[in-house]
């Protein structure tokens, strides 16, 4: 029998004092530890795959119009637009490997990453994203891919990387309800005072949420600084001392590749309303689609997977206000929504796979 290592008060009955300094004890616990490490290791893709199917399926066939929409889709692949389709699609890798650079950026600070490993986190992140509210596990997506120990600062980076894209939607936001405002005002006049007193609530509400964010953007540096002298907030400055060194010349380059993000995104819409027969100009699909992104930023959804009703429903309400038809928004928001996040979230699901959350030490 083992002789006790530490003190403990002699209240502690015998029995307990040697079960805790028994090396057999010690030692099965080690084993259970590693056991659940496995199993988290090996069977968190799988189930994350399985799931993600399972949910998509669900979603797509509780739309309304979802089998017309598959049906122009299918048409639309087979005929003469069907490059449209294509462009489309390549421009879905473009979209995201603009993010992933965005993120490789910014996460240098805390761990230096090549832009392979990048584009998987942020492929996996959507994954992760599809089963969270608001897309928060997008997160913990990407920062399975940080080495651990410093997984924890690299949250409040990648938060980061969001705010900006955040800050480019509420700027295009408000673009889009001024032009929004304009064109009812020339071509709808019987239309205006319905929207009017909306728009105008939704244009005060952004703008005034944009300055605000500008200036938190801008200040991070300052803002985190601030926390460093408070004493509550010692562990929370530890997580967000990263963003201390962020000149203004980085912020602005972060933005950029946001707008530039935005603007691929914007073009997808604009071939895809083309392909199902939406005559839309470059500048009216540009202001639509503002003001429907600022919306469901907005609005908040469970998952990117419930937002596809969102999705569809801001997209008829402002889009037919150029005049154009219902299925056709429809199966243009499908197709975007699938090539966009649904095939990006299987590939990440592929991903996890391949992911071990934990080290297992021999």
């Amino acid at each position: 029998m083992l002789k006790p290592i530490i003190n403990v008060p002699g209240s502690m009955p015998k029995i307990i004092l040697e079960c805790f300094c028994n090396r057999r004890f010690i030692f099965d616990a080690v084993i259970v530890n590693k056991n659940i490490k496995l199993i988290v290791n090996y069977l968190l893709g799988p189930i994350v795959f399985l799931l993600l199917i399972y949910s998509i399926y669900h979603q797509i066939v509780r739309q309304h119009n979802w089998q017309q929409s598959l049906q122009q889709i299918r048409s639309a692949i087979a005929g003469a637009a069907q490059w449209k389709i294509g462009l489309v699609f390549l421009f879905m890798f473009f979209n995201w490997g603009l993010e992933a650079r965005k993120w490789q950026l910014v996460i240098r600070s805390v761990q230096r990453i090549n832009f392979t490993r990048a584009f998987k986190a942020t492929l996996t992140g959507i994954t992760m994203a599809s089963f969270t509210p608001n897309r928060t596990g997008d997160y913990f997506g990407r920062m399975l891919y940080i080495e651990e120990g410093k997984r924890a600062q690299s949250v409040s980076l990648t938060i980061m990387c969001s705010f900006a894209q955040l800050i480019i939607t509420l700027i295009t936001g408000c673009a889009g309800i001024i032009y929004l405002k304009w064109y009812l005002h020339a071509h709808q006049p019987a239309e205006q005072n319905i929207f009017h007193f909306w728009l105008n609530i939704l244009l005060t509400g952004t703008a005034l949420m944009l300055v605000i964010f500008l200036f938190v953007f801008f200040k991070l540096s300052w803002l985190v600084k601030l926390l460093k002298n408070n004493r509550f907030a010692g562990k929370l400055f530890s997580y967000l001392k990263v963003l201390e060194d962020f000149n203004a010349t980085f912020l602005l380059h972060i933005l950029s590749l946001s707008l530039l993000r935005y603007i691929v995104f914007v073009i997808q819409y604009y071939l895809m309303f083309s392909v199902f027969g939406l005559s839309l100009s470059l500048v009216e699909t540009f202001a639509g689609m503002s003001v429907v992104f600022l919306v469901i930023t907005i609005v908040p959804t469970f998952t990117f997977l419930t937002e596809l009703g969102v999705r569809w429903e801001a997209s008829i309400q402002i889009m037919e206000l150029f005049g154009v038809g219902t299925v056709g928004i429809f199966a243009a928001s499908f197709g975007i929504w699938f090539i966009n996040l649904i095939i990006p979230a299987l590939i990440g699901s592929l991903l996890i796979l391949g992911i071990k959350l934990f080290r297992i030490k021999p």
